[in-house]
């Protein structure tokens, strides 16, 4: 079967959203299939699945497929195709080491990483159908291109927002506060609701700032936020009920009206919280993070990779369909309880890296450079 058959069948789930459920079986073979594309279009990853006699032959459920470290990303190029064709290469965060240390996501296909991304932020964001301007804090994708954050928040305020986005954040000189607040301040007497995205961190110097200024806003009834990452190298440290409160106290979006998302540069599907989206749907709110129908979450022990019990902590792997490009499966160093098609989150595994992904890297590194036969 072609590339372009199982790209096809890929894209027709991605389309049909997230209210439709994704059965197993339907999972399964399109995952198998996945896999067996990358086992012939990605050296690294064969090798790597070689040794740890992970073959098409002897993979008979999706589970089984071998997940990489995310570490991995860092060490070699995870690419499922001819990588010099590349629509758009996505780095992890930078570090004091310099941009070499940062791991790479080749991206062969952006139309699969949007369809991928619009109709789950959709449906979590905007469950309520609303159309409202996007100020973002973040920078345009166009200044800053590697960054798969900005390009995620640039396609979703372009196809999504109701008129043209604004953006406050710039790569050098940072958050532009004071124009943002002149922003909230026309939408505030305006009543127009509005939707603020960006990352956790800039919206924390955005609540000092207030803060120091001695300035507060109300901001319409129906007004949203999304906010992600975390404070890795920032010196920052804000608990989630402070942040919430303040999020209240001097922007008035409620708690129910926050929406957190959980994404990662080596994957084209993301991950979010389901609060505004039950209280849309009049459920009682849950907290935790959906995962998508195209994705499949389990937690594992950190030493044996084995999976846990349900309701058991463990490290985080994902399993994703729209990583066609690279790796389908992925394991991560963060905490978290899987139940069902949600798990929630508990940071990141303290200390060395875990036995387990350090284990695999060693596999993955063992002679990198060794030809697959």
């Amino acid at each position: 079967m072609s590339d372009a058959r199982l790209r096809a069948d890929i894209l027709r789930v991605l389309d049909t959203g997230v209210d439709m459920p994704l059965e197993d079986d339907a999972f399964d073979r399109l995952a198998r299939r996945v896999f067996a594309h990358q086992l012939e279009t990605n050296s690294h990853y064969a090798l790597y699945c070689r040794r740890r006699g992970r073959t098409v032959e002897t993979v008979a459920h999706w589970s089984e497929i071998p997940p990489v470290p995310t570490a991995a990303f860092k060490a070699v190029d995870l690419v499922s195709g001819d990588g010099t064709r590349a629509e758009a290469v996505f780095r992890t965060s930078g570090t004091t080491r310099g941009a070499e240390t940062r791991g790479r996501h080749i991206i062969l296909d952006l139309e699969l990483y949007r369809r991928a991304l619009l109709p789950n932020l959709r449906a979590h964001l905007l469950p309520d159908d609303a159309s409202l301007p996007f100020l973002c804090l973040v920078p345009p994708a166009a200044h800053q291109p590697d960054s798969s954050l900005a390009c995620m928040i640039d396609v979703a305020a372009r196809r999504l927002g109701g008129g043209e986005p604004q953006w406050f954040v710039d790569p050098e000189r940072g958050l532009d506060a004071e124009r943002l607040a002149r922003a909230l301040e026309t939408h505030e007497r305006d009543g127009r609701p509005v939707a603020l995205l960006g990352t956790t961190l800039a919206f924390v110097h955005l609540l000092d700032w207030l803060g120091r200024a001695g300035r507060a806003f109300a901001l319409p009834r129906g007004s949203r936020l999304m906010d992600t990452g975390g404070f890795k190298g920032s010196g920052r440290d804000v608990e989630s009920a402070e942040l919430l409160d303040d999020y209240r106290a001097l922007l008035g979006i409620e708690p129910d009206h926050r929406v957190n998302e959980y994404g990662m540069t080596e994957m084209c599907s993301q991950f979010y919280g389901t609060v505004l989206r039950d209280v849309t749907a009049g459920r009682p709110p849950v907290d935790g993070h959906s995962v998508p129908p195209w994705v499949r979450t389990r937690a594992v022990d950190p030493d044996t990779l084995a999976p846990v019990a349900p309701g058991n902590v463990g490290i985080l792997q994902h399993f994703d369909l729209a990583n066609l490009g690279s790796v389908v499966a992925v394991q991560t160093e963060d905490l978290g309880v899987v139940d069902g098609t949600r798990f929630t989150l508990l940071g990141r595994s303290p200390g060395a890296q875990p036995r387990g992904c350090s284990i695999a890297m060693d596999i993955l590194l063992q002679d990198r450079t060794a030809p697959v036969r």
